[in-house]
């Protein structure tokens, strides 16, 4: 059942909403690490702001966190990728996710950007289901891991 979200730009008072949801989530407190993101995502209030939260019932009930990039790792078209995306399990499966991703599909559209890229855990089958439900397919690029023993 689809459920009437407002999407808006992400603030700074939204960190304790993002960090509860997240831990929802994951299971885990990652509060220094929103910290950070939330400190680089509001640093300047000229550039395109690339994260979103969505609202419903009078409460933050998901995010999505990005990054604009125009030429960078020598790929020369403005591109855009969703690194953090987190919905509130209560409100999952309502549209919450979808109207955050068309919002910022939107906004990256108008400002120039060619195609947005993710990376998702090839067996986390939800999230796969859900970017493929949104247009994504896989890359053309590969991208590669290096294991640093400790």
């Amino acid at each position: 059942m689809s459920l009437s979200v407002i999407v808006r730009v992400m603030k700074p008072q939204d960190l304790d909403a993002v960090v509860a949801i997240d831990e929802k989530i994951t299971g885990t407190l990652r509060e220094e690490y929103y910290r950070y993101r939330f400190k680089v995502a509001t640093l300047n209030d000229t550039q395109i702001n690339a994260s979103l939260v969505a609202e419903a019932d009078g409460r933050v009930v998901g995010f999505l966190m990005g990054t604009l990039f125009s030429g960078e790792f020598g790929i020369p078209e403005s591109s855009a990728v969703v690194d953090t995306l987190g919905v509130d399990p209560e409100f999952q499966d309502r549209g919450v996710g979808g109207a955050l991703f068309d919002q910022f599909r939107t906004n990256m559209k108008a400002a120039g950007v060619e195609r947005i890229y993710t990376l998702v855990d090839w067996k986390d089958f939800g999230l796969l289901k859900f970017f493929g439900h949104m247009g994504f397919v896989p890359s053309q690029r590969l991208s590669l891991e290096l294991p640093v023993p400790y």
